[in-house]
């Protein structure tokens, strides 16, 4: 144990996590350090021996208030804190109140926010006061259940396949096309399934639970009116949050550079997103998020904790960054954990490339549910694709420790984050150059072909956006393999061949689970009908596109007449204040020959 030496005390670390003063700090130490400051005692001079003992006495005088304040917070220090909790609590309350009395629609976040905090906070006491009790009171249940799992399983499996041919085939009967989706979906399915490593050892609970899980969640997201909002509402919000770039990137490039320039635009959104996620892993936000969605995936598909805990952490963060979380076990993780720690860095995107799509005009609602149903379904097709044949050190335990970051203070973490993402924004422009260049070459070449044959506006951008929307979430692609390879090769090193020999098929199983979540949206995604295209553009929000949009814009261009250099409108347009601004926004995001003028 540590020790200091200070003026004949000794500080020690086990003296103070024991809460025991240290002789060196109290009020007697430092009456005697006023007395050696002011000369030594005794000696043949009476004047000098009496100012020190007056100084000695001011020194015990003036220090007895901060004494007896210290000894009486210390030995009421736990009734303190809750006073000042109670104040704290009592004046957000105060807040709370005030901020919905004025205005309830403004502080809707407000309440969504306090709502969560409520919730988890109640439940953490719930399960320190009453978790045991009523665990108890159901343990006769429990032992039921299991006793009698062996049958009521299948007739649960029964059911549930039951109703869900069932509701395929009321859904499907109105929209035909969707059944295209449905075949793929398990034709990929069969096709991992013949690539297994072990057929025979396939988790079948973790299969079926994974694509559970994905295809409720994008049935609450697509289909019912509660998902779609709040998506919709959280992917506002994140768009009105990365806005806030601009306060950045206008004072560093000038607001003309910002408002006409897509890279000094929608780039810097990378810097700023990047610097904020490394805030939140510093204050431990992002450990407490992923361990809530770590332990649903865990209890339900029976994985393990560590190979879980990276594939719920790549929902936020990237191929590299979700690893560190399980650093210290990575050396002891076996060959289907390690898989799955990969798959899942292949089949989701960083929080910082999701941050970049949406400033592209890519729907924020559609990016946070391919992420969000990624995870679960590149767990299960892991489980599908690389069986679990080893005995894992880790199975069984009900969790482990995440690790933090090695920042020392908040500014230090902010300023990793955004350097960090210099080498990222630098990749997405260079790949932006390349593949919109080939993207439009191609939807030329397809209105081409479509023309021959009298097909109008045959191209990638019909239904088609939504769908791609998720297949393209994902780093599935070759160049991830050099830099999965890395991540993972500089924490363990002496894995690298085994990480060499899992990393294609990881590759893989990341490929044919961005085509599920694809899969999956083409069979949920039902466009609505469209209302009033002049009110829908007029109210849009052209941040970011969806499908109502592209619609209206489409018509608003069939209704652009050019003559003689002059633009003129027909139809609902003609009479419209806003068709031009309207249009000048659809140009901002589909080509068209009226957006030349």
């Amino acid at each position: 144990m540590a020790r200091l030496e200070m003026e004949g005390n000794q500080i020690t670390l086990d003296n103070l996590e024991k809460g025991i003063d240290n002789p060196a700090f109290s009020s007697l130490g430092e009456e005697e350090l006023c007395e050696e400051r002011d000369g030594p005692h005794g000696g043949n001079e009476k004047k000098g021996g009496e100012g020190n003992g007056r100084v000695a006495s001011y020194c015990r005088k003036a220090l007895q208030p901060a004494s007896k304040a210290k000894s009486f917070c210390k030995a009421h220090a736990k009734a303190l804190r809750r006073v000042f909790w109670g104040l704290i609590g009592a004046a957000y309350l105060c807040y709370f109140i005030a901020a919905c009395w004025l205005n309830f629609q403004r502080a809707l976040a407000l309440v969504i926010i306090t709502a969560v905090v409520i919730f988890f906070v109640c439940w953490s006491l719930f399960k320190k006061y009453c978790g045991a009790k009523v665990l108890m009171l159901l343990s006769p249940l429990w032992k039921y259940l299991q006793k009698s799992w062996p049958w009521l399983k299948w007739l649960l499996y029964v059911l549930l396949l039951g109703g869900l041919v069932t509701w395929l085939a009321l859904d499907t009967a109105k929209n035909p096309e969707q059944l295209i989706s449905l075949a793929g979906f398990c034709v990929l399915v069969l096709f991992l399934f013949a690539f297994s490593k072990h057929h025979s050892a396939v988790s079948w609970r973790a299969v079926f639970w994974g694509l559970g899980l994905e295809f409720l969640i994008g049935l609450f997201i697509l289909r019912t009116t509660p998902g779609i909002q709040a998506f919709q509402w959280l992917g506002d919000q994140i768009q009105v949050f990365l806005g806030y770039t601009k306060a950045g990137s206008g004072f560093v490039f000038g607001n003309t550079l910002i408002e006409d320039v897509f890279a000094f635009q929608s780039l810097p959104i990378i810097v700023f997103f990047s610097c904020v996620m490394s805030i939140l892993y510093y204050l431990g936000v992002m450990q407490w998020l992923i361990l809530k969605i770590s332990w649903l995936l865990q209890v339900s598909l029976g994985t393990t904790p560590t190979e879980t805990l990276s594939v719920a952490g790549n929902i936020f963060v990237g191929q590299t960054e979700a690893p560190l979380l399980i650093r210290p076990y990575l050396a002891d993780m076996t060959h289907s954990e390690i898989h799955a720690v990969m798959a899942g860095g292949f089949s989701t995107i960083a929080g910082s490339v999701m941050g970049a799509y949406i400033s592209f005009g890519i729907d924020a609602a559609s990016l946070i549910a391919a992420s969000v149903m990624a995870a679960p379904c590149a767990l299960a097709m892991s489980k599908l694709v690389y069986p679990e044949v080893e005995e894992s050190k880790f199975k069984g335990k009900e969790s482990v420790c995440i690790s933090s970051g090695e920042e020392r203070n908040i500014l230090e973490a902010a300023s990793n984050g955004a350097a960090a993402s210099i080498g990222l924004v630098a990749n997405i422009a260079a790949n932006l150059i390349a593949f919109l260049a080939v993207l439009e070459f191609i939807n030329a070449a397809l209105c081409w072909f479509g023309e021959m044959v009298e097909i109008k506006d045959f191209s990638f951008q019909e239904r088609a956006e939504s769908i791609t929307t998720f297949a393209l979430c994902g780093f599935a692609n070759l160049s991830s393999i050099g830099i999965m390879l890395g991540g993972l090769t500089s924490m363990v090193p002496h894995r690298k061949s085994e990480l060499a020999s899992i990393v294609l098929r990881a590759l893989l199983t990341g490929i044919c689970v961005s085509m599920l979540n694809s899969c999956l949206a083409g069979l949920l995604y039902v466009p609505t009908e469209m209302g009033n295209c002049v009110t829908i553009l007029s109210t849009a929000n052209f941040t970011s596109t969806n499908y109502a949009i592209y619609t209206c814009c489409k018509q608003l261009f069939a209704s652009t007449v050019l003559e003689n250099g002059t633009l003129s409108f027909t139809g609902i347009w003609a009479s419209v204040a806003e068709s031009l601004p309207c249009l000048t926004q659809c140009c901002g995001h589909y080509n068209h020959t009226s957006c030349m003028v």
